[in-house]
């Protein structure tokens, strides 16, 4: 009786310790609830405990990722926009980048190349401001080739950033350089700089999708089947793994009932803000029938 009473104490005084850890935390760090909550997608929780803070650079930052997060892409901008005009050196470029592209996809003929041109000159900030942010540059990269030359894109303009990333990511800069060989239509170049990205890090699930997604998307499907088992040797059961298979086999219209399973697993998963949007998946999902 006295053991499991001193037990059930033990239990007792742990709870009230953590409970103080936390909001010891967060009395400390006011963001870190809300952060906590963008981390996990819950926005909307994340919105509603922003609602109260200072518009300070920080939180306007986090707001508007959340903003993005919530695919209100003109409010993420306003609010970028606003962190960016408080701190004019604010990693917030690059988010309002993102948040200038999201619109330009879906903006008028009129007003996507102001967008778009707005999109290039964010993440050109972005990049200018930290050498060493390899993400903006990878965006900045995916812009210059897929972005005609009136509005800035250019392929050589991706080979020379392709270079700066190789100074800070040798296995991004494999990657840049596939996404250059692909869209140059070199496609044994490509999955050559894809294979040389995921040996540098044989351990990212990341670099081995984008090896069975190139495979998926140049119909060998059964070379592309076995890299999505590859893949999921690394982490069985990783949401991209789920999202990326699932989309394989919807463009490649087969197996649309093994899609769908994937997809409606990946509906209930915890995602990050790294994974696609489950807006995404369930335009996927519409497409199994």
């Amino acid at each position: 009786m006295c053991v499991r009473f001193f037990s059930i104490m033990l239990r007792i005084a742990y709870s009230l310790l953590s409970a103080f850890a936390a909001d010891t935390v967060f009395a400390a760090d006011p963001l870190a609830g809300p952060r906590q909550h963008y981390e996990n997608t819950k926005y909307q929780e994340a919105l509603a405990a922003l609602r109260d803070q200072p518009r300070d650079p920080e939180t306007l930052l986090l707001l508007g990722k959340v903003h993005f997060g919530l695919e209100d892409f003109r409010k993420a901008q306003e609010t970028l926009e606003e962190a960016v005009k408080a701190q004019p050196a604010s990693p917030a470029w690059h988010w309002l980048g993102k948040a200038y592209g999201r619109r330009a996809e879906t903006a008028s003929f009129l007003s996507a190349p102001g967008l778009a041109s707005k999109c290039r000159q964010a993440f050109e900030k972005s990049v200018s401001l930290d050498p060493a942010n390899t993400e903006a540059m990878s965006d900045l990269l995916e812009y210059y080739l897929e972005a005609p030359g009136f509005l800035g894109g250019g392929t050589d303009k991706a080979v020379a950033l392709a270079a700066r990333i190789g100074l800070r990511d040798p296995a991004e800069h494999q990657f840049a350089l596939a996404r250059i060989a692909e869209k140059k239509k070199d496609y044994a170049a490509a999955e050559q700089h894809l294979r040389k990205a995921m040996s540098l890090h044989p351990g990212d699930i990341g670099r081995a999708l984008d090896v069975a997604s190139f495979l998926a998307r140049r119909g060998r499907t059964t070379e592309s089947d076995t890299a999505f088992q590859q893949a999921a040797a690394i982490h069985a059961g990783s949401p991209k793994l789920l999202f990326a298979q699932a989309q394989a086999l919807v463009e490649a219209k087969r197996d649309l009932g093994r899609a769908r399973q994937l997809l409606e697993r990946y509906l209930k998963a915890a995602l990050t803000p790294g994974d696609p949007p489950r807006s995404d998946a369930v335009k996927l999902l519409k497409k199994c029938n």
